[in-house]
């Protein structure tokens, strides 16, 4: 299994046996259970479904329902498929947590939905300068000029303007497993991983 569902817990500190300390961000990393698999014959590739994080029936509809019945577990609100080498080890049905992921993984890549901020302006959305704040001065928050009146006499698209902030799949790559808690299935990584609190972060092997 190259991949497992967690959840951000928040961001700490931990201090290794150099004394040096180091911030890390938490993930409750399963417990995760194998739903059903994807075949070469069926589906043109191979890989398994997980399920991560339990849902109430009666917030499920009749597809999903049968989705989870058909594989014999209770019904989870997050599913996500990764690669594997042989189905064999992994049986519908198997649960697996942070210790099996991390067994042979130092290295990770994490994604997560970026905390949303809303509509913003240039100044907060890319750090662009402020206007002059005195001599009568009104544009000292607009963006300016946009284009040229002869040429181009438009505005490029991809043009860095006021927008929507954030709220977007962000991944970050070449994240250090500092420390593992297998017991409650946590993982410790070094420096910050996108997304609130309680956010779902998808976690692959580097």
């Amino acid at each position: 299994m190259n991949g497992i569902l967690a959840k951000k817990l928040g961001m700490t500190q931990i201090f290794t046996e150099e004394g040096e300390c180091v911030p890390v961000t938490v993930l409750e990393a399963g417990p995760c259970v194998v739903v059903c698999h994807r075949t070469e014959e069926k589906e043109g590739y191979t890989a398994v479904q997980i399920g991560f994080g339990l849902k109430k029936e009666q917030r499920a509809n009749k597809a999903e329902l049968g989705h989870f019945n058909k594989a014999g577990v209770a019904p989870r609100s997050e599913l996500v498929e990764f690669d594997v080498e042989d189905l064999a080890n992994w049986p519908v049905g198997k649960e697996f947590g942070a210790a099996e992921f991390a067994a042979d993984a130092k290295v990770v890549n994490v994604s997560g939905i970026s905390k949303g901020h809303g509509f913003a302006g240039g100044i907060k959305r890319y750090g662009f300068h402020s206007g002059p704040r005195s001599h009568g001065t009104h544009n000292m928050r607009e963006p300016g000029g946009l284009s040229a009146h002869s040429y181009p006499g438009r505005v490029f698209p991809g043009k860095r303007m006021p927008g929507h902030y954030g709220n977007k799949k962000v991944t970050v790559k070449n994240l250090q497993i500092v420390k593992v808690d297998g017991d409650r299935n946590l993982l410790f990584i070094r420096g910050a991983v996108p997304g609130p609190k309680n956010g779902i972060i998808v976690v692959r092997k580097g």
